[in-house]
């Protein structure tokens, strides 16, 4: 065991140990599964033991992408093999408790998202060797320093990011539920060339044999990339480390555990009809943490019901107009992502805005924060830049007259009139300006080949998705139904007293066009 009695001595280097995989939060997962693993006799972890723990095998009988690299399948039969081999070293008995902790601090432990991501690389440069495949990765090791150059080709980055879509399916997918498809992330691909490639601005992204292209994507300009662009991507590695070693358990309550969950698997295909596919939701999770992350995730791992509680309005479902979307949306007070699907010059591109707040009829901006999104075809996020607070506005009809009326529909960014995105109050029109005009958001391209001058689109459909939780939706259900109520009470009509002629407003005016001079009495 690797818990240790009061009675016994414990060494610095166990205490240390110890004290490190406390930090993470693990200590006592790591004190189960060493339970489980090590030998009774030599009280340590038999290495083919722990790559048994890592070993993951998925076929995938579907695939969003439309680029697939052979050699992917195979590549993950070599993922355990590498995990053991780069953090747990082994004595020739096999692994001691202690090695055991420092294995998993030296993978899991607290580090920055830079030395995560080394972590990462390490991992995906050896499995790539081990499958016998060839990369241009390169990394040196010297006195357990680690220096990573080279390069990977947009394919080598395709099977990365694979690779880790496979490691967190697993780690989600514990208890079985979901088919492992293989989601589409060539926006994230297009994205890394675009920045990292030579040249890679003036490639042409729509073309789709970027994919398969031997344009270098130096690993300095990677490392860059990943931390500006999708930061939360090395944590799949850590989260699957952790939860192979959390869920594993002797072998017959693996059987057990494994028997009742093969008949309730089902597919996430439904989901891939809506604008916010699961490679679509995988990619903008990869940017956000706390509530929003998880409950973006629901659109890659959750039961069809469950995804669809989350959404709040599509256009084409719902209707298009500024209207049905304030009534689909009116008293959600959580964040909200809006995904506009358009078309211009012949291409259609997707862009996004979230929001940390409800939305509010006012003819002026509004909000504390949020981040706009250019998903397809490339990737890219712009967060707040701290200069202005012009962060959304949404504006419907009001009554009576305005002197000076303001603009009808939903704007990010910018100013009044020059707004960085504005979709009109008929959902038909996109209106997408230069980042020279906003000063909110940071600058970027929200679609391929965005020039200085305003881009007018046409809108092809709109999708808004509650990222709050279940107790907003509840809320949110609640003010809904009161609404109804009072829209009911307020159609109501007393009958009775409307066809009283005596009682009736029709009598008493005619009662005073004949005699003006009558006094009317009330009746009590």
């Amino acid at each position: 065991m690797g818990a240790s009695s009061s009675t016994e001595q414990v060494s610095p280097e166990r205490r240390e140990a110890e004290s490190l995989a406390a930090s993470t939060g693990a200590l006592t997962v790591l004190e189960k599964s060493f339970s489980n693993l090590s030998d009774p006799q030599t009280q340590t972890i038999p290495i083919s033991s722990l790559k048994e723990c890592f070993e993951l095998s998925i076929d995938y009988e579907s695939c969003e992408a439309s680029f697939k690299p052979e050699n992917f399948p195979g590549l993950l039969n070599h993922l355990n093999h590498s995990i053991v081999e780069q953090f747990f070293s082994a004595e020739e008995n096999g692994l001691n408790w202690i090695a055991f902790l420092n294995g998993y601090t030296k993978c899991c432990g607290r580090m920055t998202t830079s030395d995560s991501l080394n972590n990462l690389l390490r991992v995906f440069g050896s499995t790539i060797t081990k499958s016998g495949a060839t990369t241009g990765l390169q990394i040196d090791s010297s006195d357990g320093d680690y220096k990573i150059n080279g390069h990977l080709l947009p394919a080598d980055l395709l099977m990365l990011l694979w690779m880790c879509w496979a490691m967190y399916w697993d780690s989600r997918n514990s208890k079985g539920g979901v088919k492992f498809d293989l989601v589409d992330v060539n926006n994230l691909v297009l994205s890394a060339v675009s920045s990292c490639g030579d040249g890679g601005s003036e490639l042409n992204v729509w073309d789709d044999s970027l994919l398969g292209s031997d344009i270098q994507l130096p690993i300095g300009k990677l490392h860059v990339w990943v931390l500006k662009t999708v930061p939360n991507l090395p944590e799949c590695l850590v989260q699957f480390v952790y939860s192979r070693l959390s869920k594993f358990a002797p072998q017959q309550e693996k059987m057990e555990a494994s028997s009742s969950s093969t008949n309730d698997n089902h597919s996430n295909s439904e989901s891939h009809t809506y604008l916010l596919t699961p490679g679509k939701a995988w990619s903008i999770s990869l940017t956000l943490r706390s509530t929003m992350h998880e409950e973006i995730l629901k659109t890659c791992f959750a039961h069809h019901d469950e995804v669809k509680e989350n959404l709040l309005y599509r256009a084409s479902l719902h209707g298009k107009g500024l209207n049905r979307f304030w009534s689909n949306v009116e008293g959600y007070n959580g964040p909200i992502l809006l995904l506009i699907s358009a078309t211009s010059e012949d291409h259609s591109w997707t862009i996004g805005a979230l929001t940390h707040q409800a939305y509010e009829n006012k003819d002026t901006f509004y909000g504390t924060s949020g981040s706009l999104y250019a998903i397809s075809p490339v990737f890219d996020h712009f967060t707040s830049s701290g200069k202005e607070k012009n962060f959304v506005y949404s504006h419907l009809h009001v009554a009576g007259y305005e002197a000076y009326p303001k603009p009808v529909g939903i704007g990010f960014g910018g100013s009044n009139g020059n707004e960085r995105i504005f979709m009109d109050e008929d959902f038909s029109k996109l209106i997408v300006r230069h980042h020279a005009y906003d000063k909110t958001y940071h600058p970027g391209s929200l679609f391929p080949n965005q020039g200085y001058l305003p881009t007018e689109a046409q809108v092809l459909d709109v999708e808004v998705w509650g990222l709050g939780g279940k107790k907003v939706k509840e809320a949110q259900n609640s003010f809904l139904k009161r609404e109804q109520l009072f829209t009911e009470q307020r159609r109501k009509i007393d009958l009775k007293t409307f066809t009283n002629w005596e009682d009736s407003p029709e009598k008493m005016m005619m009662d005073m066009v004949s005699n003006p001079s009558a006094v009317q009495r009330e009746k009590r």
